[in-house]
C-alpha cells in the first residue's frame, strides 16, 4: 500500500518525486545492472562447464562490460528525445531476453552472445539515474542521484552473492532464470509506477550523438570527471574480476556459494557512501574526490596479503568498495549540475568511459592473475589507484575556482 499510495501520487505530479518511487528507481536500477554480473562468481565454474581457460572465460566480463558501454554511448541519448517510460521499460524487457539466451545457452558462443545482449540493454540503470535527478527537487539531486547510485552498486555487488547462492543450489544457469524472471518483473512495476515524460528535442539521432562529443569539447569538468571514472572502475574491475579465481584456489578452496558472500562485504562498504551525494550539494566535491583517491590507493596495502590474511581481504574490499562508491556519486552530481537539459548526454558521455574503463580492467586483471598470480592484480589496481591521485591533484591545481565543486 505504501508504494502504491507514492506511485499513483507521482503519475498525479511527475515534477515531484516522492520517497516511495525514489526507492522504487533505486531497486530498478540495482536490479538491471545485476544483469551483468551474476557471471563473476562463476567463472572458474563456466570454465570447467565449457572446459575452455580461466583466460577466456574471463572474456565474459570483458563483453558485459563493452555491450555496456556500447549501450551507454548508442542508447541512453534516446531517453532525450523520446519519452522516457516507454523507453525504460522497453529496455527492461529486452535485457531479460538477453538473460533468457544465456540460462539457455548450450555453448560459450551463446553465453557470449546473451551477455552482449543483457550488457547492451541494462543500461536502463543509467536512463534511471538522470530521471531521478530530473525529477528530485535542485537543493536534494545530490542525496537522490546518491540513493539511486547506491542501488546501483549494491546490485552490481549483491549479483555476486546471488549468483553463488543460486549456482549452488540449481547449477550456473539458474541465476539467468532467476534474473530474467526479476527484470520482467521489474518491469511490469515500472511501467505502473513511473511517471510519463518527454523531453523534446529538435536535432536528429546522429545530431544527439555528436552533442557527447560537444559537451566533451566544451566542458572540462565532465572530461575530467569522466577520466576518474574511468581509472576508479577498472580499479573496482581489477579486484572483482580475479577475486573468484583466488578464493576458489589454495589456501581457500572456497565454493561458488562462499565465494558470492564476499558481494556483502561489498555491499557493506557500498551502503555506508550514501552521504557523498550530500556532501557535493553542499560544496565539498573537490575534497571528498581527493580524499577518497587517496583512500582508494591505501586499499590495495591490506588486499596485497589477501592470500593470507582474510581479514586483509575484507578490510580492502570495504575500503575500496566505500571509496569506488563515493567518487563515482560525487562524480554524477558534479556533472547533473553542468547543464539540465543535456543530462542524459551528461550520464552517457561519462558512463560510457566508465564502463570502458571496466572492461579495460576487467582484461587487465584476467591477464595479471595468469601472469603473476594475486600480486600483479594488486600491483596493478595499486597502481592505476595512484595514477588516478596524481592525475585529479594535477587537474585541481589547474583548475579555476569555479570548476572546482
Amino acid at each position: 500500500m505504501y508504494f502504491q499510495r507514492h506511485f499513483k501520487m507521482e503519475q498525479a505530479q511527475p515534477g515531484k518525486l516522492s520517497p516511495g518511487l525514489v526507492i522504487m528507481m533505486s531497486i530498478a536500477t540495482g536490479v538491471a545492472v545485476a544483469s551483468n554480473y551474476y557471471a563473476q562468481p562463476l567463472l572458474h565454474t563456466i570454465a570447467a562447464r565449457f572446459n575452455i581457460s580461466n583466460g577466456s572465460a574471463g572474456l565474459i566480463v570483458t563483453v558485459a562490460q563493452l555491450g555496456y558501454a556500447l549501450g551507454l554511448m548508442l542508447l541512453v541519448p534516446l531517453a532525450d528525445m523520446l519519452e522516457r517510460k516507454k523507453l525504460i521499460v522497453i529496455m527492461t524487457l529486452l535485457s531479460a531476453c538477453g538473460l533468457l539466451i544465456t540460462a539457455t545457452a548450450q555453448s560459450m558462443a551463446f553465453v557470449l552472445i546473451g551477455t552482449a545482449l543483457t550488457g547492451l540493454f541494462s543500461v536502463v540503470s543509467q536512463v534511471l539515474v538522470p530521471f531521478a535527478a530530473t525529477l528530485a527537487a535542485p537543493q536534494e539531486r545530490g542525496k537522490v542521484v546518491g540513493h539511486v547510485m547506491t542501488g546501483l552498486l549494491l546490485g552490481i555487488l549483491l549479483a555476486r552473492t546471488v549468483a553463488g547462492y543460486l549456482s549452488a543450489l540449481g547449477g550456473w544457469q539458474t541465476v539467468y532464470w532467476f534474473g530474467a524472471a526479476l527484470m520482467i518483473v521489474t518491469a511490469v512495476l515500472l511501467g505502473r509506477a513511473l511517471p510519463r515524460h518527454h523531453q523534446s528535442q529538435s536535432m536528429s539521432y546522429p545530431r544527439l550523438l555528436g552533442s557527447i562529443l560537444t559537451l566533451f569539447v566544451a566542458e572540462p569538468v565532465l572530461r575530467i570527471r569522466a577520466l576518474l571514472g574511468a581509472i576508479i572502475f577498472a580499479v573496482f574491475s581489477v579486484l572483482w574480476t580475479s577475486i573468484s579465481f583466488l578464493l576458489a584456489a589454495e589456501p581457500f578452496h572456497y565454493s561458488d556459494g562462499t565465494i558470492g558472500l564476499f558481494g556483502l562485504v561489498g555491499a557493506a562498504g557500498a551502503m555506508a557512501a550514501s552521504h557523498a551525494g550530500r556532501l557535493a550539494d553542499r560544496g565539498h566535491a573537490g575534497r571528498s574526490t581527493s580524499v577518497g583517491l587517496a583512500l582508494l590507493l591505501l586499499s590495495w596495502l591490506p588486499l596485497l596479503f589477501a592470500k593470507s590474511s582474510l581479514l586483509g581481504l575484507i578490510v580492502g574490499i570495504l575500503l575500496l568498495d566505500l571509496m569506488v562508491q563515493a567518487i563515482h556519486v560525487t562524480n554524477l552530481s558534479v556533472i547533473n549540475h553542468l547543464h539540465p537539459d543535456s543530462r542524459n548526454r551528461l550520464t552517457a558521455g561519462y558512463m560510457t568511459c566508465y564502463f570502458i574503463g571496466g572492461a579495460c580492467g576487467s582484461v587487465l586483471s584476467t591477464a595479471m592473475y595468469g601472469y603473476a598470480g594475486w600480486f600483479g592484480v594488486s600491483m596493478t589496481g595499486a597502481g592505476l589507484s595512484a595514477a588516478g591521485l596524481v592525475i585529479w591533484l594535477l587537474a585541481e591545481r589547474k583548475a579555476e575556482p569555479a570548476t572546482q565543486h
